[in-house]
C-alpha cells in the first residue's frame, strides 16, 4: 500500500511538514461549503493506499471534529486500504468522566465517531486524560512531545530549577520532564472552565527558578494560578512554561503577559499566531509525527515514542 497524508484544514502547515518529512505529496482534498454553513469536503483518489488523515480537533473544537469524521468517511468509501486519524490535539479529551448527573462523556462520544467514520487507528500527542485510551474501540497510540519540548528547555534550565506540575494530574507529566529535579506541586480547585483557585504547594520552591509544565494552556488561569502560588512561597521571578498544546483562547495571551514569565514553549499541535508582547516559542510535532507515521507504515513499533503512563 502507498502511503499518503490527508489534510484537514485545521491545521495544513503541519500536515505539510509532515508530508516533506515522509518525502511525499499531501492528497489534495478540497473543502466545500453550502450556503448554511455545512461541510462537504472532497478527497483525491486514495483506493488501496495507507492512508493518515491529519486534522487536530482544536477551535472551532466541533467544526473541526465534523471535518475529520467527513474525511475519514470519503477516504472509507474511497476504498482506502488502511486508514489512521492523526488528530495531534484531541478535542473532548478533558470530558473522559461524568462531573454530574446529566453530562455526557464527550470523549467516549467523539472516539466512538471516530471508528464509525472509518478510523482504524488513532494517533494522538499527550492528551488531557490517558483514560482515552481504554475508551476507544480502536488502537491508540499516544505519543509525547515532552522530550522535543524538554530539549527547547534546556540551555535556560539552571541547576537548581524546579519542575512544577500545576495539579496533581500533571506529577508525572513533571517527573517526565525533569526526572532527577525535585518536583513541586501546585494544588488547584477548578470553579468554572476558565476560573482556577490554587489552593496550596507541596515542595520546596523557595528562591528556585520555576519551570511550569502541563499538557496545555486554554485560557491561562491555571498556569496563573500555578505562577502566583509559586511567587507567594518565595519562588524567583524566573518562570518559564512549558505546555504541548497551546491553544490560547479567552484571552489567555493577555493573561499570560502579565504575569513574570520569560518564555512560554508550546508546539505546532495547533497553529500558533503571534503576539509581540508573549514571548512564545514554537517546537514543531512534524518530526515526531512523521517518525510515527513511517514506523506504523512499516508495521514497526513505536518505542521511545509513546507517553509515559
Amino acid at each position: 500500500m502507498g502511503l499518503r497524508i490527508v489534510p484537514g484544514s485545521a491545521n495544513t502547515v503541519l500536515a505539510g511538514a509532515i508530508a516533506k518529512s515522509l518525502d511525499t505529496e499531501p492528497v489534495t482534498c478540497k473543502l466545500d461549503r453550502f450556503p448554511d454553513g455545512e461541510m462537504r469536503p472532497v478527497v483525491n483518489p486514495v483506493r488501496g493506499d495507507d492512508v493518515y488523515v491529519i486534522q487536530p480537533t482544536g477551535p472551532p473544537v466541533s467544526d473541526h471534529l465534523i471535518e475529520l469524521l467527513l474525511l475519514l468517511d470519503a477516504c472509507r468509501r474511497d476504498g482506502a486500504g488502511r486508514i489512521t486519524a492523526v488528530v495531534p490535539y484531541f478535542g473532548y479529551a478533558r470530558q473522559d468522566r461524568r462531573g454530574r448527573s446529566g453530562e455526557p462523556v464527550g470523549a467516549r462520544v467523539a472516539a466512538d465517531a471516530l471508528a464509525a467514520s472509518g478510523a482504524q487507528c488513532l494517533v494522538v500527542v499527550d492528551p488531557h486524560s490517558a483514560a482515552l485510551e481504554a475508551m476507544c474501540g480502536i488502537p491508540v497510540e499516544i505519543l509525547t512531545a515532552v522530550p522535543a519540548l524538554a530539549e527547547a528547555l534546556a540551555p535556560d534550565v539552571p541547576g537548581d530549577a524546579v519542575v512544577v506540575a500545576p495539579d496533581l494530574g500533571a506529577v508525572k507529566l513533571a517527573k517526565h520532564y525533569a526526572s532527577l529535579l525535585q518536583v513541586a506541586v501546585v494544588r488547584k480547585t477548578r470553579l468554572t472552565g476558565a476560573t482556577v483557585r490554587a489552593e496550596e504547594i507541596a515542595g520546596h520552591v523557595a528562591g528556585r527558578p520555576a519551570i511550569i509544565v502541563d499538557d496545555m494552556i486554554s485560557t491561562g488561569a491555571t498556569i496563573e494560578a500555578a505562577t502566583q502560588v509559586v511567587l507567594a512561597h518565595g519562588g524567583t521571578s524566573v518562570i518559564v512554561v512549558a505546555a504541548t498544546h497551546g491553544l490560547l483562547v479567552g484571552g489567555a495571551a493577555r493573561r499570560l503577559r502579565g504575569l513574570p514569565i520569560r518564555r512560554v514553549v508550546t508546539t505546532d499541535t495547533l497553529p500558533q499566531g503571534r503576539s509581540a508582547a508573549l514571548a512564545l516559542q514554537v517546537e514543531s510535532v512534524a518530526p515526531l509525527l512523521a517518525d510515527a507515521i513511517s514506523r506504523l507504515h512499516h508495521n514497526q513499533p513505536l518505542a521511545g515514542l509513546l507517553a509515559r503512563t
